[in-house]
């Protein structure tokens, strides 16, 4: 009997319709267009409004993908995403009843940028163990939520938005099948990416949590090093299993963390820059929504086709990170440009 495959079958994006450019953060803290443009390569980004939360975003993806793959039902949904409506419940569920799914099973997956490969390889497994024929798999952040409005560091890089792809059954061998697929964590390095109060090794000790404790923390120079070489290392790692050399690759779609990590994990892979995508100077970064969303814009530009290879590669905090290979399906419609989500 032949293996069941996931089947890239539909993909839709959300954004907040605020948009923060260099100059809006230029007005509030000591940083420059110039600045920020040359360090990330971001020129804006979208920020949610008060009361708008990440499964706002999630549900307006879900339903542009399921729009895209023409509306069919969907047996599980797997939402991938650091900041989830509530510590409790999970946001999965929110958005399942969102889309009107019904009382399918749906849950949250914690890999913060490497949140949606996380997300996608659960999908699969979910379909490869029949335990569902097709699956909605999102990446969600609000992300801004997370970070100090006035901190020079983050605040100019992260921002807010959603992806989704839906996955249904099929065979390995059809265009838009996933191919092969690589996770890794390391927890020795949970500390360089990381937010220190609000789970509970804080609420443990009963005090108050002190301001900067509620925000992102980043060690920058150590993450840009490990996201180039695990995202690298991984790369190589999925390529060499499907039978790909870099050559083969016609769209590498990296976590949109920051152009110069992007465009050092090309020229480390050899896989020329032009076949690096790249949206995080109209985005930032998004976190686990970054990889659909920059799929969903790369359909949008034309920039795939029907059997086009595509590598996957994402690094977050824990930290994770994970490669993932597919060719492009045949017929995938999008349903339009990416919606715009207000609470």
């Amino acid at each position: 009997m032949t293996a069941r495959a996931a089947v890239l079958a539909g993909i839709g994006s959300a954004v907040p319709p605020r948009v923060v450019t260099n100059h809006d953060l230029a007005g509030r803290m000591d940083t420059s267009d110039e600045w920020i443009r040359t360090r990330t390569g971001i020129a804006e980004r979208r920020v949610v409004d008060p009361g708008t939360a990440t499964s706002d975003l999630a549900i307006a993806a879900g339903r542009r993908a399921l729009d895209s793959a023409g509306d069919p039902g969907v047996g599980a949904v797997v939402v991938g995403t650091a900041t989830p409506d509530h510590p409790c419940p999970a946001t999965g569920p929110i958005v399942a009843a969102g889309l009107d799914l019904g009382t399918v099973p749906a849950y949250d997956v914690g890999a913060v940028c490497s949140g949606f490969l996380y997300a996608l390889v659960t999908g699969a497994g979910l379909i490869a163990a029949e335990v569902a024929d097709s699956v909605l798999v999102i990446g969600a952040d609000a992300f801004t939520t997370i970070v100090d409005p006035h901190d020079r560091t983050t605040a100019p890089i992260f921002a807010d938005g959603a992806g989704a792809v839906v996955l249904r059954a099929g065979s390995p061998d059809e265009p838009g099948a996933l191919r092969e697929m690589l996770l890794a964590s390391d927890g020795l390095q949970a500390d360089l990416i990381r937010v220190a109060a609000g789970g509970s090794r804080q609420r443990s000790h009963h005090t108050e949590a002190l301001r900067e404790d509620l925000y992102l923390t980043m060690r920058g120079g150590e993450v840009f090093k490990n996201a180039v070489l695990r995202m690298t290392e991984s790369s190589r790692t999925v390529l060499a299993r499907t039978g790909w050399s870099t050559a083969d690759v016609d769209l590498l779609v990296g976590h949109q963390a920051n152009v110069r990590i992007l465009h050092a994990v090309a020229e480390q892979l050899g896989v020329g820059l032009e076949r690096a995508y790249v949206n995080i100077g109209h985005t930032g970064n998004t976190a686990a929504a970054s990889i659909p969303l920059a799929l969903d814009d790369a359909v949008g530009e034309g920039r795939l086709h029907a059997g086009d290879k595509v590598l996957l590669t994402a690094f977050g905090a824990g930290t994770t990170w994970g490669a993932v290979t597919l060719t492009w399906p045949d017929r995938l419609s999008r349903a339009g440009a990416p919606a715009t989500s207000a609470a």
